[in-house]
């Protein structure tokens, strides 16, 4: 068996190369930096060469596993870096009820709402859900995504957490190295109504669980709903005090019905990401211009639930890092199709074709902490993504067509 392999003659390589040496940010069009007839070298870990294929270096020639793409399109790997996919139940007649006018209060009194969610969960077995989410990741990866992270947070029982949190550590195993999956923790996603408040929900279930599934090695980040009726700056501090203490890294959603400076807290505490950020002030955007902490906007939540967007050209604007993630889930997004969600999104956002492409790739890897992957750069990992067209132009100008050969 040779030592490298040689994916050659692709009509296009989206490489971002110019994008990773600016750090995803103030990104122009030409930061896509694609290379016509482009061909790439690596080895099981990295990517030792990227260039027009009249230019291959002879000392590949003989080591190297040659496969031929003409007509093909390879750009870096998609990256789905915020989903909740390991769920059970179904909420499609609130989505109905929703369309008819039916406020959150009214879906809640009818039995719906996250409740709704946790209680489909907590009827299914491990081997149940676990069957259920390879399903579901079969799909998210034929889409061309090959990095999902997956959160916690429907089972909201130390039991039921400790579960999900073990069922989405078997489908890390079960779909490595293919499919690349992302543990995060996030059983404080709300409070169950028999905890008098989120601190005791805190104290009782979250703090001492996270602290356990981290001594077992069985998780790689750990988020927190920082929102008005769920969990307060407080609870938000005591959580990231705690993961900066075991070393896991942090993450939130912040700033979605509220500016509550969420987005400020986040950078403070050196956060991954901190996510939706509908509401974020100017204070909030500044904070996170200076920042390592990506923002990652979930448009399809927006359109999934008629209300307004992030306002992504302010962020992009002052050199904020922005990821874009699918927010898969059962309630406020049921859409599992990032590549989808940024493509539509991207005209409302006003979006150039670099920054459309770094969202759902280099940023969204960084988002995750993933900074050996993001663009088909050398040094860095080689995951991509193969589409059959002839040009990048057709993969985000087609909405919704299945163009994407998967990842290899």
């Amino acid at each position: 068996m040779k030592p490298y392999k040689a994916y050659r003659n692709f009509n296009q390589v989206l490489t971002l190369n110019k994008a990773l040496k600016k750090d995803g940010r103030h990104l122009e069009p030409s930061d896509v930096d694609l290379i016509e007839q482009g061909s790439v070298v690596f080895s099981p870990s990295k990517i030792l060469w990227v260039g027009p294929d009249n230019e291959f270096p002879s000392e590949y020639e003989e080591s190297s596993e040659h496969h031929y793409f003409e007509g093909k399109v390879l750009t870096p790997e998609i990256v789905d870096c915020h989903t909740h996919l390991v769920f059970g139940g179904n909420r499609a007649q609130e989505y109905s009820m929703r369309l008819n006018g039916a406020d959150y209060q009214e879906i809640a009194k009818a039995g719906g709402g996250i409740l709704n969610t946790m209680k489909g969960t907590q009827n299914l077995s491990p081997d149940e859900l676990f069957n259920i989410g390879v399903k579901r990741i079969e799909r998210i990866n034929s889409y061309g995504v090959g990095t999902i992270e997956i959160k916690s947070g429907y089972g909201l029982t130390f039991e039921k957490e400790m579960e999900i949190t073990k069922v989405i550590d078997k489908l890390k195993k079960h779909f490595a190295p293919k499919v690349q999956i992302i543990n995060t923790f996030m059983a404080a996603h709300a409070v169950p109504k028999q905890f008098e408040s989120s601190k005791a929900y805190m104290d009782q279930v979250v703090l001492p669980l996270f602290e356990e599934l981290a001594s077992k090695n069985l998780i790689d980040a750990v988020d927190i709903f920082h929102e008005k009726n769920y969990f307060d700056e407080h609870d938000t501090e005591a959580l990231f005090q705690k993961a900066k203490g075991l070393g896991i890294n942090r993450k939130s959603h912040a700033d979605e019905f509220y500016d509550n400076k969420g987005a400020i807290l986040a950078c403070r505490h050196e956060a991954l990401s901190t996510d939706h950020l509908l509401m974020t002030g100017q204070d909030g955007i500044e904070a996170l211009a200076g920042a390592k902490t990506v923002a990652t906007l979930l448009p399809g939540t927006g359109f999934f639930l008629g209300k307004s967007q992030a306002k992504a050209r302010n962020f992009l604007d002052q050199g904020v890092k922005v990821a874009i993630a699918s927010d898969y889930n059962p309630g406020s997004c049921h859409c599992d199709n990032v590549l989808l969600v940024a493509s539509i999104a991207a005209p409302a956002y006003k979006m150039n074709v670099a920054e459309l492409w770094a969202s759902i790739t280099l940023n969204a890897a960084h988002a995750l902490g993933l900074k050996n992957q993001g663009a088909v750069a050398t040094s860095l990992s080689p995951r991509f993504s193969l589409f059959d067209v002839e040009d990048i132009n057709s993969i985000t100008y087609n909405w919704g067509r299945q163009l994407s050969l998967g990842t290899i």
